[in-house]
């Protein structure tokens, strides 16, 4: 099975997280009402970060390809928890190009199917490893 992204993580006290992605450096934290320091977006945050991000890229591919016209893609997630804890998330996608509704469908068609969307949807097995340092 092709590894499709990786991630280191060090942390050594207190929740802030150093991430690195290829050569990329991120943080990640907690609010400080959470007992964090703020100094980057929660996990839950950057989880939603991806899913905006996948589904704009691809959506941009995906008109560059047929000769669409996008114009700017605006993408809004929020996750919800019901009184059962079961997650909702809602996804808002704005595109300002011209585009006729036969379009404006298969772009919205395309967004359910972009691959983070995907990863959530079918949930993805965790297999995890602790190692003695």
């Amino acid at each position: 099975m092709p590894r499709i992204a990786h991630v280191v993580l060090d942390t050594q006290a207190g929740y802030a997280c150093a991430l690195r992605a290829r050569g990329h450096a991120l943080i990640a934290d907690e609010a400080r009402s959470h007992g964090g320091t703020d100094t980057g977006p929660t996990p839950y945050e950057l989880l939603l970060s991806g899913l905006a991000a996948c589904t704009a890229i691809t959506l941009r591919m995906v008109g560059e390809r047929k000769g669409w016209t996008l114009g700017d893609i605006h993408v809004d997630v929020e996750l919800h928890k019901d009184e059962t804890g079961a997650d909702r998330i809602a996804r808002t996608v704005s595109i300002t190009g011209a585009l006729d509704p036969g379009q404006r469908a298969a772009l919205a068609e395309i967004a359910e199917k972009t691959p983070v969307t995907k990863t959530i949807k079918a949930g993805a097995r965790i297999d995890t490893q602790f190692l003695q340092a």
